[in-house]
């Protein structure tokens, strides 16, 4: 049986003050995020923008996923959703 694709969009906002709280719950759940993606606007050409998407695509149960989630969406400023590709 081939096991669901599950992908979690991470939005940060004020990333000078958040980034290092995700950064550590993503390391918790580090065996289990096999892909990682950063995506951020560039802002205008001398800093960046204050804002950004971290998309991952998460190996393991959905508790275990929603157990990353809630960590994640504790943090302030940040919020997490989740999608799941089922296999049938």
């Amino acid at each position: 049986m081939l096991q669901d694709h599950i992908i979690v969009g991470v939005h940060v906002t004020d990333l000078v003050t958040h980034a290092v709280d995700v950064q550590n719950v993503l390391t918790q759940y580090g065996c289990n995020i096999k892909t990682r993606l950063g995506l951020h606007e560039i802002g205008d050409g001398t800093s960046c923008s204050p804002n950004g998407l971290v998309v991952l695509e998460f190996v393991g149960t959905k508790a275990k996923c929603a157990a990353l989630c809630r960590k994640l969406k504790a943090i302030c400023g940040v919020d997490a959703k989740t999608m799941t590709f089922e296999h049938p």
